[in-house]
């Protein structure tokens, strides 16, 4: 297994990372660990949208009718 040491974190960072693993009953190394792979080995929802092929301009989205339809109750 390969190793990677991580400098020049901010320290709240630091804090914020140890506080998420004691939350999680884990070590500030595994809560690390956890992060980075479900980070870079699972789709996320913004790869989702950023998958979506292009199709088109807002305007080709604006709804073409605003007048209120009159509804009989």
């Amino acid at each position: 297994m390969a190793q990677l040491i991580v400098r020049n974190l901010e320290d709240e960072l630091v804090v914020r990372l140890k506080r998420r693993a004691a939350d999680h009953g884990l070590s500030a190394e595994e809560e690390h660990r956890r992060i980075l792979r479900r980070t870079l080995l699972s789709e996320g929802f913004a790869d989702a949208l950023t998958s979506f092929p292009d199709v088109g301009t807002d305007d080709d989205f604006k709804r073409r009718d605003t007048a209120q339809r009159v509804v009989d109750l």
